[in-house]
């Protein structure tokens, strides 16, 4: 849909310049990632600053939502019916918050606080109804300060550089929004251009930064928000990248390309190789803790790894170190407050951190299936049936890196990815996209939940044609319906009324469907209420905590009410929801 340009920095432009950055990081995501070889060459640049947007995108269309709701209610203070919007300073500490708590990867973070820098200035005057040239000015200059002040060592060549000088290019560019945002653009294409020559590793390359390929990509979508006019964006490989683009041709992977661009025993970001003094871990978590703590974690982080990047304020943090010591890492953030949404990425043997020799060197199987699954129980269930398995604790969901690595893991020329949560299909997309083009055959099956994965892996058959085995699976993931039972943790209107914290909730196919008080009688509803479409097979998995007895109860309801249908109970472990529940 076409956008209106925008002739202040006003909450609508907040909204829209968020639309038009998600799309555009949508369309060159592949490209970034492919490109990817600084600071750690994992192939999900691209990946993680579209997730990071995505985050801040939604944050804010919360806050107009929630506007709107509130102006219904209140016709009486809305005599005209035309619904109230956020403030200016409503939209952009929206999007920073979102983009805080959704940020991925060092550059995601290195994002974040780019659009915290910019909230802090835009959202100086409270009321201020919108902010003009000379405010986005002075909001993209303080974005590129605190955004080089959040990196432990900044580095030239990189994001922060671009950042940088399209700041310097706003300040020289005095008019409306539009012209210095086109301003700040230009200025930042014409460093992103010149990032190989900064940074050895892009040079062996041929490529310019990937961070930095995004934030141009950012500051093109800020200029369609003023102007309407979608610039151009500078090619990803450098000018002189004839041999990095001969590579690509021929079928390299980025991690080969990674791999060439570093010498011998040596990392894209001039650290050694794991084992021989690189990093092996990234560790990333939000942090409540004061300003004072966060300062003795710095230090700490600092002296555990590299690539330190510390971003936030106001009591929330988002960390990003990569360390050989990740419980050391992880228990910093303890010391210092509270940790959460703890990811830990492992740069394995195999990855991009390694030379060749470190890969295996055995015969390739025929086909594999790799599957994030929400709990230690069905991680060995998925396992027994031949299954890679990733595992995705409450809160922690994986990135495409760690899913990559299961597909190296997995040692196949064929592939079959189930994701097992409909939030992580932008993730299983990019991982897939990515494992091709190591020359691995992927197909990816939108599986919703950890009941439709057993579903499809139960037709799974290797001595299949791969299409047709793909067709069989996701054909019986299809046909499962899945449900959830969980507790509520705050107050929220649902589709089936208003819920309480602490509630049970019933959801079906990820609506909530029932709310009720007792764990057992709101399964055996939502069992009732999918039955009654028909079925031949319940399959039920066991959170932790939940008890025994549940199971029981709901066999014995099926066997009672329910002729020919089967059951079948499995333990998840720490899977987040108490029950989960599938119907084919």
């Amino acid at each position: 849909m076409a956008q209106v340009p925008q002739t202040f920095f006003d909450a609508l432009a907040v909204r829209a310049w968020c639309g038009l950055a998600l799309e555009a990081l949508g369309r060159a995501r592949e490209e970034i990632d492919a490109i990817n070889v600084y600071p750690v060459a994992d192939g999900d640049t691209g990946t993680n600053l579209y997730l990071t947007v995505e985050s801040a995108a939604a944050a804010v269309e919360a806050v107009f939502a929630g506007h709107e709701a509130g102006s219904a209610a209140r016709p009486a203070g809305n005599p005209g019916g035309v619904a109230e919007g956020p403030t200016l300073a409503e939209a952009v500490r929206a999007m920073a918050h979102g983009a805080l708590i959704g940020a991925r990867g060092n550059s995601g973070t290195i994002l974040a606080q780019l659009l915290r820098g910019m909230a802090q200035v835009l959202a100086g005057e409270e009321t201020a109804v919108h902010a003009d040239g000379q405010r986005l000015r002075l909001a993209l200059r303080h974005a590129a300060d605190s955004a080089r002040g959040a990196v432990a060592h900044p580095a030239e060549g990189t994001v922060l550089t671009v950042a940088s000088a399209a700041a310097e290019a706003a300040d020289g560019a005095p008019g409306d929004c539009g012209t210095v945002a086109r301003a700040a653009y230009e200025g930042a294409r014409t460093a992103l251009a010149a990032t190989p020559g900064q940074l050895a590793v892009l040079r062996r390359a041929g490529v310019v930064d990937a961070g930095g390929r995004g934030l141009v990509a950012v500051l093109a979508a800020l200029v369609e928000t003023f102007t309407g006019e979608t610039p151009r964006v500078l090619p990803a490989v450098a000018v002189d990248g004839a041999v990095a683009g001969e590579r690509r041709a021929c079928g390299e992977a980025p991690g080969d390309l990674a791999r060439a661009a570093a010498g011998p025993g040596e990392c894209a970001d001039g650290g050694s190789v794991p084992g021989a003094g690189g990093p092996a871990f990234e560790v990333i978590y939000l942090l409540e803790a004061d300003d004072a703590a966060v300062a003795r974690l710095r230090e700490r982080l600092d002296g555990l790894g590299d690539s330190l990047v510390v971003v936030g304020g106001d009591g929330l943090w988002n960390v990003h170190v990569h360390v050989d010591d990740a419980g050391a890492a992880v228990e910093a953030g303890v010391e210092a407050g509270r940790p959460y949404r703890i990811r830990i990425t492992h740069f394995g043997a195999g990855d991009v951190h390694t030379t060749g020799a470190g890969r295996s060197l055995g015969e390739r199987a025929q086909r594999a299936v790799v599957a994030v699954v929400p709990g230690e129980g069905l991680a060995g269930l998925y396992a027994e049936a031949g299954a890679t398995t990733v595992l995705a604790r409450p809160g922690e969901p994986p990135a495409s890196g760690e899913l990559v690595q299961a597909v190296r893991r997995a040692h196949a020329r064929e592939v079959v990815l189930l994701p097992n949560d409909e939030d992580l299909r932008h993730t299983a997309a990019a991982a897939a996209e990515q494992a091709r083009t190591e020359g691995v055959r992927v197909a990816l099956i939108p599986t919703r939940s950890a009941v439709q994965g057993i579903a499809a892996l139960a037709v799974h058959e290797p001595e299949r044609r791969f299409d047709e085995d793909v067709v069989a699976m996701t054909s019986a993931a299809g046909a499962t319906r899945y449900a959830e039972v969980t507790v509520a943790e705050h107050q929220s209107w649902t589709m089936a009324g208003i819920c309480q914290a602490g509630d049970v909730l019933g959801l079906i196919d990820g609506d909530v469907a029932v709310i009720g008080q007792d764990l057992t009688a709101v399964a055996e509803a939502v069992l009732d209420r999918m039955l009654a479409a028909g079925g031949e097979m319940v399959t039920l998995v066991l959170g932790d905590g939940t008890p025994e007895a549940v199971a029981d109860r709901l066999e014995a309801r099926v066997r009672e009410g329910y002729l020919a249908v089967d059951t079948v109970a499995y333990h998840g472990g720490r899977q987040g929801a108490l029950l989960l529940i599938g119907v084919e």
